[in-house]
């Protein structure tokens, strides 16, 4: 999933490319067992080459001894952009020096600075691959930590190329922290694979409203399905389904779908598109919105394209560190809190604050499983100064949730004698459905609608007949209607539930929604909401945590 990701991020970063969606946002809140969307962290951008590189000369004996003068000689300032607590950090001096590099078949791996506090550890590293590059992104197999009981340790990667000094400049981040104040470790990457893009023309008919699938048989992909959905505004939705002969590919590559005009130019989406969710059946679902017109102009070509590797270097580059907290000991601070919040459900508390020199963590605690603290937006109040943060599910603890603030403009020490307070906004709550079915009669190929209501809140009801399927789409005119999340229907006491077939996000402005019964063969069927959400936009929850001295 990293290395799709990174991918992504840094295609989308550059000209000409799509907008970027929101991975951690849709990721984060897949169900076991549904394919619902909710909210989650904007996960960081991975910058594009780099123009403006420090080059330091006339290093003094005073300059070698500051801890992170290595890590500065760098830019990491695109690389950190969405972790400001540890550009803040370095900017400050903080951080462990490590300045330890390991060679092996011409490629060097160094480790520059280490972070490491009660929030989570961090690695500043840089990969020159000497010679060996074949590509402009990198991937492996394997990255991580292992403790000294050999216990793997697993985490984040980023990482961008730094034209100029002809290295990858990444970071490495995990939740793991040691629990003493030193902390034996081995930083390891294992198999460096060099990647690059991988096109296949497909003869795709944008005419066509059918579906179509296209045998593709190269690169460990089997072959790309795609539909289309009309949408308001003269809007097509382009949905694309990949299957894999390798599994792997699943989770290491970026599959999208690109159309260019009759001048060779690519056909940007007009909102953002959304990669890689897993459908239940094993597929690779992407949805891409395009105008219609543009998509269907004469002369307009598509090629899918992919990640795929040019050359691999097999083997193992290992470091050995002795982390130490100590530099950032000062910095660090807990303060148990068991403020209750009866705004939310699920007898929700906020139990601790912890504070680092790069980041504040709130500790939720719920006394129900899964508890969603109902709100989209989340900015931590310090003093009038305002922290961005976003909210985590703690994987393993159920009953937990956290939201993580990175360390913006301000120190700990600073922190300690300013009130603050959590300030939520935008709730969206959800709902369980009503036991009142909606009547779809005379199930044909032919567009029909009907509407219905449910706590007030009108539905208009779509449905059609496609490629053997039944298709139902919702939609409300009320912005304060969230979306339907699922519909189903009765087979004596047991629900079948609709699959989802529109990828949608939590406190989207789209409330649309839409389901597809697989195999279908009736004229008639009775369904019903599952669940649905809805809207506060203008909620503001302030909630203070500590006084100031």
């Amino acid at each position: 999933m990293e290395r799709f990701e990174n991918n992504l991020k840094n295609q989308m970063n550059t000209a000409n490319n799509v907008s970027y969606p929101d991975f951690d946002r849709m990721w984060s809140s897949i169900q076991q067992d549904e394919l619902k969307v909710a909210g989650g962290e904007s996960t960081p951008l991975r910058p594009r080459k780099r123009k403006r590189i420090a080059i330091i000369t006339g290093i003094s004996v005073a300059l070698m001894a500051t801890p992170v003068y290595a890590a500065l000689n760098y830019d990491w300032s695109h690389l950190l952009s969405y972790k400001a607590g540890i550009q803040t950090a370095l900017e400050q001096g903080l951080g462990q020096s490590i300045e330890k590099s390991v060679t092996k078949d011409g490629i060097t791996l160094t480790v520059h600075t280490a972070f490491i506090d009660e929030n989570r550890t961090f690695l500043l590293y840089s990969l020159d691959p000497g010679s060996s590059r074949a590509g402009e992104q990198i991937a492996f197999d394997r990255i991580g930590l292992k403790d000294k009981e050999g216990h793997s340790v697993e985490g984040h990667y980023s990482h961008q190329w730094n034209e100029k000094l002809g290295v990858f400049q990444g970071y490495f981040e995990t939740d793991w922290v040691a629990e003493g104040q030193i902390a034996d470790i081995e930083f390891a990457m294992e198999n460096i694979r060099f990647t690059g893009d991988g096109t296949q023309s497909i003869p795709y008919d944008p005419q066509n409203p059918n579906t179509q699938v296209f045998p593709i048989q190269k690169d460990g992909i089997d072959s790309v399905t795609l539909q289309s959905f009309e949408q308001a505004e003269g809007n097509v939705l382009l949905q694309s389904a990949i299957r894999f002969t390798d599994p792997e590919m699943n989770s290491r590559s970026w599959v999208r779908i690109q159309a260019a005009d009759d001048r060779n130019e690519m056909i940007k989406e007009v909102k953002p598109p959304t990669f890689g969710t897993p459908a239940a059946t094993g597929e690779y679902l992407s949805q891409q919105i395009f105008k219609a017109d543009s998509l269907r102009a004469g002369g307009t070509t598509f090629q899918l394209v992919y990640d795929h590797t040019l050359q691999s270097v097999d083997g193992t580059w290992s470091l050995n560190m002795a982390l130490s907290k100590k530099q950032m000991a000062n910095g660090t601070w807990k303060d148990v809190l068991n403020i209750p919040v009866d705004q939310v459900p699920g007898e929700t508390k906020i139990h601790e604050m912890i504070v680092t020199p790069t980041q504040v963590r709130l500790i939720l605690t719920h006394k129900e499983k899964h508890t969603r603290f109902p709100y989209m937006d989340y900015q931590l109040d310090v003093g009038g100064k305002l922290l961005s943060g976003s909210m985590w599910h703690v994987p393993g603890q159920s009953k937990k949730t956290e939201l993580r603030f990175e360390m913006t403009g301000l120190d700990a020490a600073s922190l300690a004698n300013q009130p603050v307070s959590l300030v939520a906004k935008h709730r969206v709550d959800e709902f369980a459905g009503d036991k009142n079915p909606i009547r779809l009669i005379d199930i044909s190929a032919e567009h029909q609608t009907l509407t219905s209501s449910i706590a007030g809140y009108p539905i208009t009801w779509t449905y059609y007949m496609k490629d053997h399927n039944l298709y139902v789409e919702s939609l409300s005119s009320d912005p304060a209607f969230g979306g339907v999340n699922q519909t189903y229907y009765l087979d004596g006491e047991d629900r079948n539930y609709g699959m989802p077939a529109m990828i949608g996000l939590l406190g989207d402005d789209s409330n649309k929604h839409m389901d597809v019964y697989k195999n279908f063969d009736k004229t008639e069927l009775e369904v019903y909401i599952w669940n649905y959400t809805t809207h506060k936009r203008d909620d503001v929850l302030r909630i203070p945590l500590k006084t100031g001295k």
